[in-house]
């Protein structure tokens, strides 16, 4: 028989699936806090022990068909501007390096994807934001992606340019992979760059991990926290499902970015049912 999102979720502790229920109501408010005090809403055991195995298992028949990039970022995700100091936080570079599978080379039959295109799920992100409609992200590469990392990928300390981001714990890995931030380290009157600095020269001070505990599902407004995923060791892959909505209907990633974590600019018509061993190209 197959799965539907909704057996993937724990319906009595969040009741998605009833968003007139006074303990969907409950979910809603004690998130709403929780963002307006930390930034960050954590929901752990969102997915039962046995959806998170479901979703392993799903994660690792899509890892095959992620890109893997790598090379060096800024914290702000953009080139450097030669006007301010060598020692400045905006002329920092670091290195990144980890592995994407886009939304349109998922199958239809992936539980990740399903999950992403269940309505409740959607509309629990946009009650728990409260900025108005929320739509699921246009671009067919990043509206869903499951991020695959291995031994020795990274990403390093930056900031979103997007106002949240969801994601979903699937799998950690053996070693590494710490899903660490810096809380509103910066706002949109105060850049605050000797903070910055100090954490990029490795004041840990103020930094926290968050666990990333699977079945965990996180909604993360990365645009004034500084944070990283911390070098992956060996053993298992970490996979985590990155939810992209926005509050525009139509929006879309560059063509750049495309090429860059993607390794290609043109989405595929229909998702591949199958993949060969070469990135990108489906059987």
């Amino acid at each position: 028989m197959e799965r539907s999102p909704a057996d993937l979720v724990d319906l009595q502790r969040y009741p998605v699936d009833d968003p007139d229920s006074p303990a969907w109501t409950a979910v809603v408010a004690g998130a709403r806090e929780q963002l307006a005090r930390t930034g960050a809403v954590e929901l752990p055991g969102f997915c039962t022990p046995d959806g998170v195995e479901a979703l392993v298992a799903d994660a690792e028949a899509l890892a095959g068909r992620a890109h893997h990039s790598e090379g060096l970022g800024t914290p702000y995700l953009e080139l450097p501007d030669d006007a301010w100091p060598a020692d400045h936080p905006r002329q920092a570079w670091a290195r990144y390096a980890v592995g994407a599978v886009p939304y349109d080379a998922m199958p239809r039959t992936s539980l990740l994807r399903r999950l992403y295109e269940w309505e409740p799920l959607r509309a629990l992100v946009e009650a728990v934001l409260d900025r108005g409609p929320l739509y699921r992200y246009a671009d067919p590469f990043g509206a869903l992606n499951l991020a695959v990392m291995g031994e020795g990928e990274e990403l390093q300390w930056h900031f979103d340019q997007t106002d949240f981001v969801v994601s979903l714990a699937i799998q950690t890995a053996d070693d590494g992979g710490c899903f660490e931030v810096h809380p509103r380290i910066r706002s949109e009157d105060d850049e605050r760059y000797d903070a910055v600095g100090a954490v990029l020269a490795g004041d840990a001070s103020g930094v926290v991990t968050l666990p990333m505990v699977p079945g965990t599902l996180l909604v993360f407004e990365g645009r004034h926290s500084l944070h990283r995923v911390s070098p992956v060791g060996s053993g298992r892959l970490r996979h985590v499902g990155l939810l992209a909505y926005d509050t525009q209907p139509d929006r879309m990633g560059s063509a750049l970015l495309r090429m860059d974590r993607y390794g290609r600019t043109e989405p595929f018509a229909e998702p591949p049912a199958t993949w060969t061993a070469t990135p990108g190209v489906p059987a």
